[in-house]
């Protein structure tokens, strides 16, 4: 594996930097194997699916995870809030900026002067910091609504007005620092109508965390170190999978929950699960995806997922114009074609 066999001109204009609405008119470019891709929409995804398949999503939830702060000099500084790792104290592991001039035990304020972050350690990765969430009048789900903001990727630059825009519909438990994007599409009546076509709509867990904003920089692809991120597939939803027809994952990260699930045996935990190129996929058929940045570890998994064809596929949509990325249009793959 080379990192520049994952590279792809991506053309700034095609970042999309706003959601659609309704959120099923996304654009859907389909995989047809060696045969030109289907050019569809989202709200057209019944038309793929039938009785017996299953339609497994991450519910995992975004959190405000984001706090602009003030350091006691006044000099700004800046949260991103990963995953919480104790309770007592509240203790994250967090990215923080400017790294390198932050201090071990430093407090950083809210706008308001209210005492909200204490530095700690660096962490084990060595890019990621040991955070305390610092005791206010409020909850810490109240704090961080009151003072963060919702975690969008840097490349969309456009104040997002509507913040549920950045959660699927079926989010459940806060956790995550980023939304399982490919799950942004998805309606009640889309939800609804494979039900009654007899999809089973099934749910795992997987945290979003620092992979989501981790380039990958080793010139071999399999040098790059996976941080471990927390999943939970239930047994049932296993075994269910196991039995149906097809199992269309929704996302790169419900498709890593579920394949850490088989491989490992384990069902609820950590993964640090790599897939790339050469990976036997146990569960996953279909991955329902967006777009996704040149040189990432979840390109490597559509590669995984389809081979190399995966560049044709973008070549088209960008030819197409389809819009890229989290806010972006979507692609159903299949690799058995």
């Amino acid at each position: 594996m080379r990192l520049e066999d994952f590279d792809y001109q991506l053309p700034h204009e095609l970042i999309a930097q706003t959601p659609l609405e309704p959120r099923d008119s996304a654009r859907l470019l389909v995989d047809q194997g060696d045969r030109d891709p289907n050019h569809k929409h989202v709200s057209d995804f019944l038309e793929f699916c039938g009785e017996g398949d299953v339609l497994v999503v991450n519910d995992t939830k975004v959190i405000p995870a984001r706090l602009r702060l003030v350091r006691q000099s006044g000099g700004a500084a800046e949260v991103l809030l990963l995953e919480r790792l104790g309770s007592a104290p509240e203790t994250w592991e967090a990215l923080i900026r400017p790294a390198k001039r932050l201090k071990l035990g430093e407090i950083l304020f809210a706008s308001d002067g209210a005492a909200l972050i204490r530095i700690g350690e660096r962490t084990a990765a060595g890019d990621t910091f040991l955070v305390s969430l610092l005791a206010t009048n409020n909850s810490v789900e109240e704090s961080l609504v009151k003072y963060g903001e919702m975690p969008l990727p840097p490349y969309i630059t456009t104040t997002l007005s509507q913040p549920d825009r950045y959660q699927t519909i079926y989010a459940n438990r806060p956790a995550s620092a980023a939304a399982p994007t490919a799950g942004l599409h998805f309606t009640e009546i889309l939800l609804e109508a494979l039900r009654n076509k007899g999809v089973k709509i099934l749910t795992v867990e997987l945290t979003v965390g620092l992979d989501t904003f981790a380039p990958v920089t080793h010139s071999d692809p399999r040098d790059h170190p996976m941080h471990t991120e927390s999943y939970r597939v239930g047994a049932q939803v296993l075994e269910q999978c196991r039995l149906a027809k097809r199992v269309i994952a929704v996302g790169t990260t419900a498709t890593r929950a579920l394949e850490s699930a088989a491989t490992t045996g384990v069902l609820t935990g950590r993964t640090n699960m790599f897939i790339s190129h050469g990976y036997e996929f146990k569960i996953v058929d279909l991955l329902l995806t967006n777009f996704h940045m040149p040189r990432t570890t979840l390109l490597m998994l559509v590669d995984a997922f389809i081979g190399p064809r995966w560049k044709s596929l973008y070549e088209i949509a960008i030819q197409e114009k389809y819009r890229m990325l989290s806010f972006g249009d979507a692609m159903l793959l299949d690799r058995s074609l």
